[in-house]
């Protein structure tokens, strides 16, 4: 079952139409904002007519946009690619690391995951299940990440896998945060160098590859 649509499954086409629907919606909302945009804003940007938004989205704005929140948080993942999908070696480590600072850099306080999140209520379900797993899928990422390193010897077996991982998501959402507060991505920067300069401390520590290899 696809979104709103009940009780069947979707075709190809459907899928593509629905697909459609969404990342035009996204585009809008992030020009017009989520207040001001409109369901004719959309169908007016996706070439549909309003009996096909309401049939893959019947129950209207609120549930475009949640399928919307969805497609950010997916696009957040996706913006840190090819290299969240690859963390196997302390230069690849080096490259997600200014990817991702490059990408929050360039968003500045937009954050349309964020604004979604707020306008359809950070606690109600829908929304908050968005995030958490955008948030689960992010530090499974980097847990592979390091798990990665552990299997390529550039880590010991005993790093606390989750405890890490969870300390370098942590580490880019307050630096997110304060990014969206002031404008200023040293605090993204800082949090990032830290946690990762952790890990190669770690490293050298126990004999690994020098972290002398990349410089942070």
């Amino acid at each position: 079952m696809q979104g709103g649509v009940v009780g069947k499954e979707l075709t190809a086409k459907g899928k593509a139409t629905r697909s459609r629907i969404i990342e035009g919606a996204a585009v809008v909302l992030r020009e017009k904002g989520i207040e001001q945009a409109t369901l004719d804003d959309v169908m007016a940007r996706t070439r549909t007519s309003k009996s096909q938004l309401f049939h893959y989205f019947p129950a209207g704005k609120e549930e475009l946009l949640l399928a919307v929140a969805q497609f950010e948080a997916d696009q957040v993942l996706e913006d840190q690619q090819p290299y969240l999908g690859c963390l196997d070696s302390w230069e690849a480590w080096q490259q997600w690391r200014d990817l991702t600072i490059q990408c929050y850099e360039e968003q500045g306080d937009r954050c349309p995951l964020g604004s979604l999140s707020l306008y359809l209520g950070r606690t109600s379900p829908g929304a908050r299940a968005v995030v958490m797993e955008l948030m689960r899928r992010w530090q499974e990422s980097l847990a592979t990440g390091i798990r990665a390193l552990q299997a390529a010897g550039h880590l010991p077996a005993d790093v606390q896998v989750d405890e890490r991982s969870a300390s370098l998501l942590a580490a880019i959402q307050g630096g997110v945060s304060i990014l969206q507060s002031t404008g200023q991505a040293y605090h993204l920067r800082a949090a990032l160098d830290q946690a990762i300069g952790d890990l190669r401390r770690t490293a050298e520590v126990h004999g690994g590859a020098p972290a002398a290899a990349v410089a942070l």
